[in-house]
């Protein structure tokens, strides 16, 4: 297995390999590593890792029902997740490399980054300005009947996008260029589908792609069967995930 060092990047979401994410950065910790993404070689990937933060971490001291204007706030690179940073976060992630990385006139970020690879959180060091991790390469395994159930999942998934937005939406079906690759298809509607991030971050972790296609037929299902009878809800767009704030 490989192994390396990158950045880290808590974020409140779950990163797929493939899928776009934005970030408006204005956390100091977080300025600090963009400053030093800044200074990789052109020719390099200007690499960091996501990883979703478990429930219950990065809140702010409270007194019982509001947060305390007393509190002093932590500071630091592991401020808000606890004496062991690695336990507030999930055990797999994703590294993230950043196309775009824009310094605004009040210091802060815009970062336009994507997912490329899947790895396990080994270890992580608060020593410096922000969070490092020591990380470990999980390799995507097909498992069995990939493209059968990629196949499947696609037909589910568009189902379920017209359930969420009518018919006369844009459905999957609909982009000239979608890859038919079974791993890039599991990714993608991974992202695409409104399920929790406890949910997405099963699907991120699965053993393989045909693991992570059989859990979202099930899901796909499930979720097309629960909105047959809610209002029309606004379409997923499957190449980009939320802007997301630190």
């Amino acid at each position: 297995m490989t192994t390396l060092r990158l950045p880290l990047f808590p974020l409140n979401t779950v990163l797929f390999p493939g899928l776009v994410l934005p970030l408006n950065v204005f956390e100091e910790r977080y300025r600090a590593m963009m400053r030093t993404l800044l200074k990789t070689p052109e020719d390099e990937p200007r690499r960091f890792a996501v990883v979703a933060i478990r429930d219950g971490h990065e809140v702010a001291p409270s007194a019982p029902g509001m947060p305390d204007p007393t509190a002093v706030p932590e500071r630091g690179p592991a401020a808000g997740f606890g004496a062991d940073p690695a336990r507030a976060f999930h055990g797999v992630g994703c590294v993230a490399d950043a196309a775009t990385v824009r310094e605004q006139a009040d210091g802060t970020f815009e970062v336009l980054a994507t997912g490329t690879t899947r790895v396990r959180l080994l270890s992580v060091d608060a020593s410096g300005p922000f969070l490092t991790a020591e990380l470990e390469e999980l390799p995507e395994e097909p498992g069995d009947e990939a493209a059968e159930l990629a196949e499947r999942v696609l037909r589910s998934f568009r189902q379920y996008q017209k359930r969420l937005a009518g018919a006369q939406e844009r459905s999957l079906s609909a982009g000239a260029d979608l890859p038919d690759q079974p791993s890039v298809v599991s990714y993608l509607v991974a992202a695409a589908t409104a399920l929790d991030i406890p949910t997405k971050q099963r699907l991120l972790q699965a053993p393989d792609t045909s693991s992570r296609l059989r859990d979202e037929l099930k899901l796909l299902r499930s979720e097309t069967a629960i909105i047959r009878s809610l209002p029309s809800l606004p379409a997923s767009d499957l190449t980009r995930s939320p802007t997301s704030l630190n």
